[in-house]
Order: structure tokens, then C-alpha cells, then sequence
């Protein structure tokens, strides 16, 4: 079986697997809307206030509510004994890395896909005009977040804390990719093309690079503890 066919069936895995029972993308919705309506009440729509601190909800939702999709991603994998399954197949460690974390970025595009119309009209932030651009800040922060994370999750899945131990070991890690997201769409929203943004994409883009690499190399000691 060939190394992205193996990825391939790591993905389909987790994707099925999540299909059936729901957990994971129920409670990843359910946060993200929580924590809008939330901001929504705190801050008036529309005011000054809102349009400085939008950037920084928006992240704050989607971190969150990724980080609830990556406690479960290796949690079930344990309580089941699929993982001890995983190692012991013939199939390359990084090609399980790849596969979990591919998964784990489907479900947070998902969430973001929901979450951001309800961030546009509860914050009434205008989200249209910059879509595009918002986009692409989006789909680095999610490659960033959930390459980083699926390593933590693997990491965090055996302690006893791991609702704790995960949050505690993945922030300082993820300061430099949410600091350019944050950043990058605060300059979108406010009216900036990509080439206004481009010292934040490129810290994203060298993020997103360097951590996916270290986080393949390091995964196979990371499962063998």
C-alpha cells in the first residue's frame, strides 16, 4: 500500500468513524456558536469596541473550538485500542500523522464554515467584501493549528490531565501562527488587500512549513511513549 494510499485510509477512517457518531463536530458547533452569542452580548454590534476586538473573537472561536475536536481525535483512538491497532499495521508512521491531521483540519473548516455567517451577523462585522482574503488567512491558521495540535493531542492522549495537559503544552506553541492570523484579518477587515498583509502570511506560511515537518519527524517517538 503505498504511502498517500495509506493517508488516504487514515482519513476516510476518521471521517467515517465521525459520521457515525456525531461527537466530535456536535460539540466543536455548539462551542463556536456559544462563544459568539456570548461576545455578542457583551460587546454592542457594530460599535467601535467590536470592530478592534472581531479579529480576536473570530480566532479565539475557532481555536477553542478546534481544541475540542483534537482532545477527542486521539481520546477515542485510546479508549479503544485503535491506535495500538494503527502502529502495529505496516503503515508508516508519518502516513498516520498526515491522515489524523488531515482530519482534524476537515472538521475545523467545517466548524469555520458555520461559525463564520453567525460571527458576521451577531458581530455585524461585513465579512463578504474580504472573503477571499479572510480565506486564505483561514486555511493557513487551520493547516498551522491542526498539524501542531494533532502532535499535542498524540502527546496528551496517555495523561491522566489531558483536557488540561493539551491547552497547557499547544498555546505557547501556537502564539506565532494566531498572532498572524489575528493580525492578517484585522488588516483584511479593515480594507487591506494581500499585499498589505504579507509580513503575516509569510510568518504563517514559515509556521505552517517548519512545525508540519517537526511535527512528522517527531510523531513516531511521540506514539512509541
Amino acid at each position: 500500500m503505498g504511502f498517500w494510499t495509506q493517508v488516504g485510509a487514515i482519513f476516510w477512517k476518521d471521517i467515517v468513524v465521525e459520521l457515525r457518531t456525531k461527537e466530535r463536530l456536535s460539540s466543536m458547533f455548539f462551542f463556536a456558536l456559544l462563544v459568539i452569542v456570548i461576545f455578542n452580548f457583551v460587546f454592542e454590534p457594530g460599535s467601535e469596541a467590536m470592530r478592534e476586538i472581531a479579529p480576536g473573537i473570530l480566532w479565539v472561536t475557532f481555536t477553542f473550538a478546534g481544541l475540542l475536536g483534537l482532545t477527542r481525535s486521539f481520546t477515542m483512538e485510546r479508549e479503544n485500542g485503535c491506535l495500538s491497532g494503527l502502529l502495529l499495521c505496516p503503515a508508516d508512521r508519518g502516513a498516520i500523522f498526515i491522515g489524523k491531521a488531515l482530519g482534524n483540519a476537515v472538521f475545523m473548516v467545517a466548524v469555520e464554515a458555520v461559525a463564520l455567517p453567525f460571527f458576521a451577523v451577531f458581530m455585524n462585522v461585513a465579512v463578504l467584501p474580504s472573503l477571499g482574503r479572510l480565506m486564505v488567512l483561514m486555511a493557513l491558521g487551520t493547516v498551522g493549528f491542526s498539524a501542531v495540535g494533532t502532535l499535542f493531542a498524540a502527546m496528551s492522549a496517555n495523561t491522566k490531565m489531558r483536557e488540561v495537559m493539551l491547552p497547557l503544552l499547544l498555546f505557547p506553541i501556537l502564539v506565532p501562527i494566531l498572532l498572524a492570523a489575528v493580525k492578517g484579518t484585522e488588516a483584511v477587515l479593515a480594507g487591506e488587500g494581500l499585499g498589505g498583509v504579507s509580513g503575516w502570511i509569510k510568518i504563517a506560511v514559515a509556521f505552517c512549513v517548519l512545525f508540519t515537518a517537526a511535527s512528522i519527524i517527531l510523531f513516531d517517538y511521540v506514539v512509541e511513549e
